[in-house]
């Protein structure tokens, strides 16, 4: 799961006065800039190149393995469970609170879904975050511990910022990538002491990548996954229930600070961390294998109290707040200037990092003029009926009504606070001014008109404003554009 840190509904058919209202023609509206539609022309322009009628025609000519643009809707197939992918500590728990669907995150099975969708779906799951507390199942959160003599300058090579900078008992989002600057993983990286630090994983194996990286042993350290599971507890009422788990010291706890403690017996690391922009924590049990019933059920006794409900992660919040999904907003062979993490490349950083060179030349190229890409993830305002679940595709984008698909959405959802569907895509980089205006081939279930586009418009990330604003959120504020 995708966190940051701050240290450092339509009618049926019809538009609520909130949704965008499309233009009367296709040009650039108030905001997108009359100069722009000259770049954006010559992107348009791609030639004459033979393609496959089943594939849509979306330049990806700065990609080795293309993103799959097929549009093959939902497809009904159950979905297997077995030895082969693993189950969390807590999978039968969920199961027991009304798991009824999943996916696969990090080689293990995450659930995704326990309100039916006849009561509500993810739309009523969303209702207790934002308005009470929730507890999520993230076992998928595989912690990767590196501990030993050089464990600080082994982390200050593999992620883009300054592992220097982060004390004991603190924690940051960082990312990792590869030689040519592509995005590996964006975890939350703890520090629990000077000579230890884990590395909550987002949504690709890294464990493989880390041992990879020192397998001359260049660096003093041991580098394993760990029997720790974290769940957690997000919603406006979180505190409440933690300081009835934990004691009142909670409440003081900064965003991405650490502290121990025990819950009924059992010995964890607590973090003010959550992949929602809410006020929320991570609870990290230690020998989850052997206690994570113990815990669970501690929580949701405490939890009684304060209206606690077991929900799946709650993407409607995360997009609005602009935080990203590894595997589905990014990937390896994106660069962090594509996604709006350009914070994470530090200018100051004096110390070597893998990916440093390359970032530093894309950079260069960008300021120039240059991008070394032809896609930008934006973020969307746009029309339709209300998307109330995850999209099975990556729904196409094009620059006008009747034009050839240019771009294509990785997160859509609808924001019930701006009364709208919102989403974040990749556009044409010609396509990034704010105001610009997109075409969003919705499918007919939620299209206004089967078969016809849906206006949008490029607006600014985040959609609204984080109960804890993150890094990037402050370093804007403070006119700055990279973090240590």
């Amino acid at each position: 799961m995708t966190t940051f840190d701050d240290t450092d509904t339509f009618p049926e058919g019809g538009r609520t006065a909130a949704s965008p209202e499309p233009p009367t023609s296709a040009e650039p509206q108030a905001g997108a800039g009359t100069d722009t539609a000259p770049d954006l022309e010559a992107a348009l322009d791609v030639g004459e190149h033979p393609v496959d009628e089943n594939v849509p025609s979306v330049d990806q000519s700065d990609r080795l393995v293309p993103i799959n643009l097929r549009q093959s809707g939902p497809t009904p197939v159950e979905m297997l469970i077995d030895t082969r992918v693993r189950k969390s500590p807590y999978w039968e728990l969920s199961m027991q609170a009304g798991c009824w669907r999943a996916s696969v995150y990090n080689r293990m099975y995450h659930p995704r879904g326990y309100v039916p969708r006849e009561d509500g779906g993810m739309m009523a799951e969303y209702e207790a975050l934002v308005n009470r507390v929730t507890l999520w199942n993230v076992a998928v959160e595989r912690q990767i511990r590196v501990k030993g003599p050089d464990a600080e300058a082994f982390v200050n090579f593999v992620i883009t910022r300054d592992a220097t900078k982060i004390p004991p008992m603190r924690a940051r989002y960082v990312i990792l990538c590869n030689q040519d600057g592509g995005i590996l993983n964006d975890p939350v990286l703890l520090r629990i002491s000077e000579d230890e630090f884990w590395f909550s994983l987002s949504d690709s194996d890294l464990l493989l990548w880390l041992q990879g990286v020192n397998v001359a042993g260049t660096y003093d350290v041991e580098i394993a996954e760990i029997d720790v599971s974290p769940v957690q507890v997000q919603g406006p009422r979180s505190v409440d229930l933690m300081a009835d788990l934990v004691g009142p010291e909670v409440v003081d706890l900064p965003s991405y600070g650490l502290m121990s403690a025990r819950i009924a017996g059992c010995r964890v690391i607590v973090s003010q961390t959550g992949f929602t922009g809410e006020k929320g924590y991570e609870i990290y049990l230690y020998d989850a294998t052997r206690y994570a019933e113990q815990l669970w059920n501690a929580v949701l006794a405490a939890g009684e109290a304060h209206g606690l409900a077991v929900v799946a992660p709650s993407h409607h919040r995360r997009i609005a707040a602009g935080i990203l999904s590894w595997g589905q907003d990014m990937d390896v062979e994106t660069l962090p200037f594509q996604v709006n993490l350009a914070y994470q490349v530090p200018r100051k950083k004096t110390a070597d990092y893998i990916g440093k060179a390359a970032l530093e030349t894309a950079r260069a190229r960008i300021e120039a003029g240059d991008p070394p890409f032809t896609h930008q993830l934006v973020g969307m305002r746009l029309g339709g009926k209300p998307i109330d679940d995850y999209a099975p595709d990556f729904w196409l984008i094009s620059a006008e009504p009747g034009g050839a698909p240019v771009g294509y959405v990785t997160s859509p959802w609808y924001s019930p606070e701006l009364e709208s569907n919102i989403a974040m895509g990749y556009v044409l980089v010609a396509m990034t001014r704010l105001g610009t205006p997109v075409w969003v081939h919705l499918p007919d279930q939620y299209a206004e008109t089967p078969g016809d586009p849906v206006w949008g418009e490029v607006v600014e990330i985040p959609f609204r404003p984080s109960v804890n604003p993150n890094t990037r959120e402050r370093l804007k504020e403070k006119g700055l554009d990279s973090a240590v």
